[in-house]
This record gives C-alpha cells, sequence and structure tokens, in this order.
C-alpha cells in the first residue's frame, strides 16, 4: 500500500507542474508551484451517461467526445448528487452533498452564501473563473445572500472570458450548455438518425412515438457534441490544451419518464470523461464510483489550495495520477444520491424526499415521502417533463393517452404511480430497475447490508434525516411563480381533457 501512494504522489508531482526541492529545516521536501492548470468543464443538460458514442451507444454520433476519452479517462460509474438542475450543481460547486446544503437541496431555490464554492477559492487563489449558461441554477443567488451566480462571472462566449485573462493567469471556466433539454428544437437542421436502430429502454413504450423523441434528444446531443469540439479548437489555437484539465459531463439524466427527478440509474448516472493528455495517461477506461461533487476538491488539489473539511467529497487526483484502469481505490465502490423537491408539482409545494446507494450490483432506494406521488400530482405529473405540459413531450403524452392500454399499464405505473417506502434493484438481473425486490425474502440480507452502509454514511455527514436537526428544504421558497399555477398548452388541454389551469397553492 505504502508503495502504491509513492508513486502515485511521484506521477502527482508531475501532474500538476509541482516539483520537489530539499532545504526545508524540518527535514521535510520543500513544495514549489511551477505553472497551475486550467480547468475547463464542458457540461451538457439532462444527458444520460448511456447515450454517447464511446459509452456504446452506436447511433447517436459524437466524435469530439470519443476523441477526448481516447485522450483521458472515461468513467464508468459517475453519478449526480442529485437527478435535479439546482441541487446537482450546487454540490458540484461546493463539493457537499445535498442535504448539507439547507434550500440548496431544492430546484428553483437558494444557495446560501455561507456555503463556500470552488470557484470563489480559485478566484482568490489568483484564477480567472467564469461560466456561460445555467452556471448554477435555476434559482436566486440574490436571495441566498450573494452578489454573483455561484459559478462565477458571468460570459456570452469562451472568446470573451479568455480575452479577459492575464498573461499566463490560469483560469476555471464552466460551460453550460442547452444541449439536450427540452423542449427540443424540431426546426434546426438534424443529423440523419436511423429510428430502426435506437434500442428504446424497457421502462419505456417501444413504438415509432417514442424512438422519434429519442432521435430529437440524440440530435441535440450531436450539437453539444459540435460545441465541444469547438472549446478543444480554441484551446488548440491558444497552445493551452496541454495545460488545461477537461471534464465532459452532464448535470443528470434525461428528461424521460423514470430519468430525471428519480433516483434510478436513467436519472443520476451520467457521462464523465476527464481529459489533459499531456500530464495524464490516455485510453483509460475507470469502473471506481465517483461523483460529480468529486471536481471540488479535486480542482483544488491540482491548484495546490487546501481542500477545505466541510467537502465531504473525494478529490480524484489518486485516479488521474495512475496509469491503471478498471477499479483503482477498493473504497470507491459505491455513491449516494438523494432528491427532495424538484418541480413544484404537489399540492402546497410537497418534495418526494429519498436517498439512495449505488453498487455495481445494486440499488436501493428509501423514499422518506411516499404516500406523494413520485412525479407530481395528477393529471400533471409535473416531475416529468413537460412539468406543465406547457410544451411537446411525446413519450410522456403518449404513455398518458394510453395509461390503461395492456401494454402500457404496467409501464405507465412505474413511472406515474405511488410507490413503497423502500426499492431494491439487482442491477445484473434488472438493469433498467423494473422489478423491486425490496421486499423478497432472498434479498433480505443484502438490503440489510445496504441499509447499514446508506445510513452510516448519511450519519457520518450529519444528513438531518436521519441524525435530526431542521431540514429547511421543506419549506424553502420557490422562485419561479408561475409554475404554482400551470397553464398546459391548448393543443394538450384537448388531447389529454385538461383544464386550462392547476394551482398547487394551498
Amino acid at each position: 500500500m505504502g508503495k502504491i501512494r509513492i508513486v502515485n504522489l511521484a506521477i502527482f508531482f508531475v501532474l500538476t507542474g509541482i516539483l520537489v526541492s530539499g532545504g526545508c529545516t524540518s527535514g521535510k521536501k520543500k513544495v514549489q508551484v511551477h505553472g497551475r492548470p486550467n480547468f475547463l468543464i464542458l457540461m451538457s443538460d439532462n444527458h444520460s451517461w448511456n447515450h454517447v458514442g464511446c459509452y456504446g451507444d452506436a447511433v447517436v454520433k459524437t466524435p469530439h467526445m470519443d476523441q477526448l476519452a481516447k485522450q483521458g479517462v472515461r468513467f464508468t460509474n459517475a453519478f449526480c448528487s442529485s437527478p435535479s438542475c439546482t441541487p446537482a450543481r450546487a454540490s458540484m460547486l461546493t463539493g457537499q452533498d445535498i442535504w448539507r446544503l439547507e434550500e440548496g437541496a431544492n430546484l428553483w431555490g437558494i444557495l446560501p452564501a455561507k456555503f463556500q464554492v470552488y470557484t470563489d477559492i480559485l478566484e482568490e487563489a489568483g484564477y480567472l473563473v467564469g461560466f456561460q449558461g445555467k452556471g448554477w441554477g435555476p434559482g436566486n443567488f440574490e436571495a441566498g445572500g450573494r452578489a454573483r451566480n455561484p459559478a462565477g462571472d458571468p460570459y456570452e462566449t469562451f472568446e470573451a472570458f479568455y480575452a479577459k485573462r492575464k498573461k499566463g493567469q490560469p483560469f476555471s471556466f464552466w460551460f453550460s450548455s442547452r444541449n439536450p433539454h427540452r423542449p427540443y428544437d424540431n426546426n434546426s437542421d438534424k443529423a440523419e438518425i436511423n429510428l430502426s436502430a435506437i434500442q428504446v429502454p424497457s421502462y419505456l413504450p417501444d413504438n415509432e412515438i417514442v424512438k422519434g423523441d429519442i432521435s430529437d434528444y440524440y440530435s441535440e446531443i450531436e450539437e453539444f457534441d459540435k460545441e465541444v469540439g469547438s472549446f478543444i479548437q480554441f484551446l488548440e489555437e491558444k497552445g493551452e490544451l496541454d495545460n488545461t484539465l477537461i471534464v465532459v459531463c452532464s448535470d443528470n439524466g434525461w428528461q424521460m419518464p423514470r430519468g430525471l427527478a428519480n433516483l434510478y440509474t436513467s436519472g443520476t448516472k451520467i457521462p464523465f470523461i476527464i481529459s489533459m493528455p499531456a500530464r495524464i495517461k490516455a485510453a483509460r477506461v475507470v469502473d471506481d464510483f465517483v461523483s460529480l461533487n468529486d471536481l471540488a476538491p479535486t480542482f483544488l488539489e491540482l491548484a495546490d489550495i487546501p481542500i477545505p473539511k466541510e467537502m465531504t467529497a473525494r478529490s480524484l487526483v489518486p485516479i488521474l495520477a495512475s496509469e491503471e484502469g478498471g477499479r483503482i481505490d477498493p473504497e470507491r465502490d459505491f455513491v449516494v444520491t438523494a432528491r427532495e423537491r424538484h418541480a413544484f408539482v404537489r399540492q402546497g409545494g410537497a418534495g418526494y424526499g429519498g436517498r439512495a446507494i449505488i453498487t455495481k450490483d445494486f440499488l436501493y432506494i428509501r423514499n422518506y415521502e411516499h404516500e406523494q406521488w413520485p412525479a407530481g400530482d395528477p393529471p400533471l405529473y409535473g416531475d416529468v417533463d413537460a412539468h406543465m405540459l406547457h410544451y411537446p413531450s411525446p413519450t410522456k403524452v403518449y404513455m398518458l393517452k394510453h395509461r390503461e392500454s395492456v401494454d402500457m399499464k404496467e409501464l405507465f405505473n412505474l413511472a406515474f404511480k405511488k410507490r413503497p417506502a423502500e426499492e431494491l434493484y439487482d442491477l445484473h438481473n434488472d438493469p433498467y430497475q423494473m422489478k423491486n425486490v425490496a421486499y423478497e425474502d432472498t434479498y433480505q440480507e443484502i438490503k440489510k447490508i445496504l441499509t447499514t452502509k446508506l445510513h452510516t454514511y448519511l450519519r457520518n455527514t450529519q444528513d438531518p434525516r436521519v441524525v435530526g436537526g431542521e431540514m429547511r428544504w421543506i419549506k424553502g421558497e420557490y422562485f419561479a411563480e408561475k409554475d404554482k399555477h400551470p397553464r398546459p398548452s391548448p393543443s394538450l388541454q384537448k388531447e389529454l381533457n385538461l383544464k386550462e389551469e392547476y394551482s398547487y397553492v394551498d
């Protein structure tokens, strides 16, 4: 074990550009920094891990992401902290689990200013920091006591950001793409996508309507891939590629029934590629369980900045410094994810609290408000987009229209109906999490092991749902007023026999 650590540290010094020299009176070697790496996050929006060429999808074309994977490290077990934009991004910025962030656990809420974000820490250390697109959000950063978006200063383009950089100044930039968030752009030029080749997951109906919906989603992933390519080209032109750590990822899973806002892998598992060819051994596939949250301590360690003790995430530097693939750190054998309130889709703004632990073989979910509708109150089921049925969402609409048909009833129930307090899925035999085995005798021993491991983690990280204390997200303000009185589109009012307006306000 000691030998492995010495080798990793030696590679780490090369990785970060840190040279070791003697002369320290304590007898230890003195560390001197000679150049700090740049950080570039290229994030898609609502994009599941398996819909990238290098992750095995034979239909969607993603040459730039595939090339970065060949030049870097592709993680096969990467997850967001929460299947919801705002808390997932808050966790990434703070390096903390969502239950530690008070109202930061919610969509359209706040991220209280008392929670440090890596962007501010880097900026204080001399980095130029900025973002393009959503950054942290959606939410109200002013109401959280912040003068700006926690992601940093906003820029219209990466070029405008780079133009503000002083000579030799390290930078950290977060490009938050709109792709492939719904509604999909049906007017753009789309690449030819073979509908017959699209593999529909078993939790969705397998028909032309759903395949067409997935095709539109794929087209926007391909647009994101082009955006990735433009950033790489710019870095090459500026001579910055060798000194820039590039992260390609998503914030959470896709916007399909049982995807976004769900603790199933279709809602939490994301593509995650890290590339820096000049300093990281290329073409590695790593199976360790990692999280978006791990980026904050990783960036700080690579910038030679102390990692705040509040961060519950772990730096990825030992993995990046390794030359190995497969499983590297035996302690990275699980990830814990969580959800609280996603959209304002239940009477009184009620959320749907849950925690989940994911391992190589199993997914265990604890639903705390299982008396609520997990997909939002009927008939809109607003935690499945379109949350107000105000824009096209062909798969959701098809399932709503055909919910009573023989071949649709089970799928509809899985996506929209109420769920038990506990869910357990055998991922080896049931990769799409269709059969809950939490109450079967055969699985009671593994359920006990997983619940113990989950509760230990939640207790150690001070989750109020386990240790007690105020759960500020329960009554946290929701800053999108129109969502509280949803008005479905006229066409869907007619098609689904809906009212002109609903209200979730007591």
